[in-house]
C-alpha cells in the first residue's frame, strides 16, 4: 500500500510562512525517503487539505497520515480537521487517513526549547 504524508499548518497572509511549512514538508521527505510529502493549510495558504489529498491520491497513495503542523490541541484540530479529514474521506473513500497528535507533550519538545535558550538558534 503507497502511503503519503500531509502536514497540516494553519495557514498565513505572509507567504514566507506558508514556505516555510512547504520547505519543511520537502525535507521530511527528502530525510525520510518519502516520495509523497504534501504541505497543507486550513486557511490562507495552498493547498488546503482537500488539494493534498488529491494530489496524493492522484499519485496513487492508499494512506495517508495527516501531521498538524499546530503546537496544542485547539479547535482547529477538535472541529476543524476532523470535518476537513471527514470531507476527504468521502471525496476518496478508496484512501485511509488518520492523524497525528499535535506537537505538545512530544518529549523532543523540550529539548528544542532548551536549544532556543541555549544555542539562541
Amino acid at each position: 500500500m503507497k502511503s503519503g504524508v500531509v502536514i497540516f499548518a494553519h495557514g498565513s497572509r505572509v507567504e514566507p510562512a506558508n514556505e516555510a511549512v512547504r520547505a519543511l514538508a520537502a525535507e521530511l521527505a527528502r530525510r525520510g525517503g518519502f516520495d509523497h510529502v504534501q504541505a497543507a493549510f486550513l486557511e490562507l495558504g495552498h493547498p488546503d487539505l482537500s488539494g493534498a489529498v488529491a494530489r496524493l491520491a492522484g499519485e496513487g497513495v492508499q494512506k495517508i497520515t495527516v501531521i498538524p503542523y499546530f503546537l496544542t490541541m485547539g479547535t482547529h484540530l477538535e472541529r476543524d480537521l476532523p470535518k476537513l479529514i471527514s470531507a476527504a474521506q468521502t471525496r476518496f473513500p478508496g484512501v485511509k487517513i488518520h492523524t497525528t497528535p499535535p506537537l505538545d507533550g512530544h518529549p523532543r519538545l523540550v529539548d528544542i526549547l532548551l536549544d532556543r535558550v541555549i544555542h539562541g538558534r
